[in-house]
């Protein structure tokens, strides 16, 4: 869309034109009429309104242009070697671990499904029934859940656009689909006593400063491990969650990403340290020392500043978490649930001693009170149970 105004400069009408080329470039260019102020402003507009046209005219012919250019290109290219292309082009738009997430869905999971399916399926012969048989596949053969079927249409859709966008199909057949309905999502917890029987098998393991700070204080798996030392302040009695450590996989190579940036602003947060934990803290600080000493040159210097190390000095991986949590359940017979789980039953934990839904939101860095309340309905329910309680002696007999 092109606008544009007329603009007055030594004793002249000058027409001024605002658009935006295909580029995404955004043009001001501007031209004298040669007519004199006093009494042409009609005649000024018409012209404004024919330089308006003939621009957007210019510009519908370029555009239509590079759209037949766009069709020829792709005339013959495939939609599994498009969206091999296109996750090229994204590794350098995207953040390392977005990136890890589009390439684990598009390369092992979308192009074997159509490789297999549509073999020779041509970029601009994909329809909407093509995408849909796609997420049934994936809902009724392989059992996905909505939520990740989601997941894989926003990959899909966003491949799509960028073809629709340079012309190389007409439209983008991802948009004309039902979209799976998002599933609710219920939170698994541990209840106190359980929580209470974990701390007490997990002393000593290496798995206990993660199960203290993703039970205790509701971190998130990236948060313990991104936990450093000069993030704790032992004279205020606090810590501040300002740094993450994550892992991901890119080209077959598992890459860990150590970045001073939380998963929201809201997670950048300040909690206390408890009596019990600065005990806990101190203790492990003079033990690290003491590891350092010992393994002189064999201790690794890379992660000085992070608390969660082993005896060598190496980083505990995120990784390690997810995958020796289940097993360490198992060895000590206590009832399944993910790591993540335990941030949950930190919430349920909070709950159950009075804390209200918004300090829990606070506790936890959610940026939304709806998200804490979205994962957490047991609590509201229990709330409602209290509630009804509170008021039962007044039911009408």
């Amino acid at each position: 869309m092109v606008a544009g105004h007329l603009r007055e400069r030594d004793g002249h009408y000058h027409i001024v034109l605002n658009y935006v080329d295909e580029n995404g470039k955004r043009h001001t260019p501007s031209k004298t009429t040669g007519l004199p102020i006093k009494g042409n402003k009609k005649r000024a507009n018409e012209l404004l309104q024919r330089a308006i046209f003939e621009k957007e005219e210019e510009l519908r012919l370029q555009s239509l242009a590079k759209s037949t250019a766009a069709k020829d290109t792709y005339e013959t290219m495939t939609f599994t070697s498009f969206l091999s292309d296109w996750l090229t082009m994204m590794k350098g738009s995207v953040e390392i671990t977005t990136f890890s997430a589009y390439q684990m869905a598009i390369k092992k999971k979308i192009i074997p499904y159509f490789d297999e399916h549509y073999p020779g399926l041509l970029l601009q012969k994909v329809t909407p029934k093509h995408i849909q048989d796609y997420y049934t596949y994936e809902m009724e053969v392989n059992h996905l859940s909505t939520n990740t079927v989601i997941h894989r249409h926003a990959n899909i859709r966003k491949a799509l656009q960028y073809a629709f966008r340079i012309g190389a199909i007409d439209s983008n057949p991802a948009d004309k689909i039902e979209r799976p309905k998002k599933g609710v999502f219920q939170a698994g917890f541990y209840t106190q006593q359980e929580l209470d029987r974990l701390f007490e098998a997990v002393k000593g393991d290496v798995l206990e400063l993660g199960v203290i700070l993703a039970a205790f204080y509701g971190l998130r798996r990236s948060e313990a491990v991104g936990l450093r030392w000069s993030a704790i302040d032992f004279e205020s009695k606090r810590f501040m969650i300002n740094h993450i450590v994550t892992q991901t996989m890119v080209d077959g190579q598992t890459k860990l990403i150590c970045k001073d940036r939380p998963k929201t602003k809201s997670s950048c947060r300040m909690l206390p340290i408890i009596p019990q934990f600065e005990e806990f803290l101190l203790t492990l600080r003079e033990k690290q020392k003491l590891n350092r000493k010992l393994c002189g040159n064999c201790y690794c210097q890379d992660y000085l500043d992070y608390v969660y190390v082993n005896d060598m000095g190496e980083l505990v991986k995120p990784g390690y978490l997810t995958q020796a949590f289940p097993t360490f359940l198992k060895k000590h017979g206590l009832r399944p649930i993910r790591f993540h789980d335990l941030r949950h039953s930190n919430a349920s934990m909070l709950h159950a001693n009075g804390v209200a839904m918004k300090e829990i939101q606070q506790w936890l860095g959610h940026s939304d009170i709806g998200t804490t309340s979205n994962i957490y309905t047991h609590l509201d329910h229990d709330s409602n149970i209290s509630s009804a309680l509170a008021i039962s002696s007044h039911f009408p007999t």
